[in-house]
């Protein structure tokens, strides 16, 4: 996955996180876990606020 993948992102952190509620994850502690996730390969670099916020919208989403 990429940065620009984000539902594929918000699934595999849904996934990965079943309890968290999206809402109230810290932009920091996104990072972290998208990073960590196995299928992610993307340069770490090239992650702004406007792709977290993206991805937790899609998570949000999908969690609802």
């Amino acid at each position: 996955m990429k940065w620009i993948d984000s539902l594929d992102i918000a699934l595999s952190l849904l996934e990965a996180h079943p309890d968290v509620d999206p809402s109230q994850v810290r932009f920091t502690d996104l990072y972290d876990w998208i990073v960590a996730l196995e299928e992610f390969d993307d340069d770490l670099d090239h992650c702004n606020e406007r792709i977290l916020e993206a991805i937790q919208l899609c998570w949000i989403n999908e969690y609802d």
